[in-house]
């Protein structure tokens, strides 16, 4: 195995999807805080580098098949697979764990009153998530498929009334890192979404779906903010030498 000790936390987790478990467990952000060295992010909790190094070195055994490679794949499949999988889970499942949660409220919230603010804060997310979903995929990955084509073609950087990709990529990280904020907040509000001894099951299930919802989402940021957007910028800059 490679050094990783001098790689980021994304760049890491862009060579196996697998590591992305070791690190949720040691509770290390590889999605929106991907750009930090693994010494620095580990030097922030209490645990060893060695032993942090130590699991990954054991992930292999999950290895990931190539149909899971995000790093490998073309930029026209990353981001059709964003779209039909990550964007589409937003919008189906969102709105159902919205429902479930409003509905536990409604039975615990006299005594459990977090609850409330986890309803507000997830429904918050629910309509930034949307109108981020909609500028990336009527903004942000059109250009992105003019940009192929223009590297394809041997042609020329095409115009871009944001100016550059840069420009709406800085912003879509912006807006992941928001979400990253507001679901440690609705992470600590739920005990790391551990249900109380009393909970019925319909609490228990809406609790495993608000988790199950973060880690996909960490999922689709890491593939955007470590993947798709570096290649995307590298396309361009490699477009502009065209010039």
């Amino acid at each position: 195995m490679e050094n990783l000790k001098d790689k980021t936390v994304g760049e890491i987790v862009a060579l196996n999807i697998g590591y992305a478990k070791v690190f949720q467990n040691y509770g290390i952000d590889f999605c929106c805080g991907g750009d930090i060295l693994l010494a620095d992010a580990v030097s922030k909790i209490d645990v060893s580098l060695d032993d942090v190094l130590n699991e990954i070195e054991m992930t292999p055994h999950y290895n990931i098949p190539q149909a899971l490679n995000f790093n490998a794949w073309s930029l026209d499949l990353l981001i059709d697979y964003i779209v039909k999988f990550h964007h589409n889970y937003i919008r189906t499942e969102g709105p159902k764990i919205y429902t479930l949660l409003e509905k536990v409220c409604k039975a615990h919230g006299d005594t459990d009153k977090h609850l409330y603010e986890v309803l507000e804060l997830f429904k918050e997310s629910l309509i930034d998530l949307h109108n981020h979903l909609d500028k990336e995929e009527n903004v942000l990955f059109p250009f992105v498929y003019e940009v192929m084509n223009a590297l394809s073609k041997g042609k020329e950087a095409p115009e871009f009334h944001c100016g550059s990709v840069v420009n709406p990529i800085r912003v879509m990280m912006q807006e992941h890192e928001d979400e990253g904020i507001r679901f440690r907040k609705i992470s600590a509000l739920t005990n790391s979404y551990k249900a109380p001894e009393y909970a019925c099951n319909s609490y228990r299930l809406v609790l495993e779906e608000l988790k199950n919802f973060e880690e996909n989402l960490h999922i689709h940021i890491h593939s955007e903010n470590n993947i798709l957007f570096p290649k995307a910028i590298k396309i361009e800059d490699s477009l502009i030498r065209f010039n």
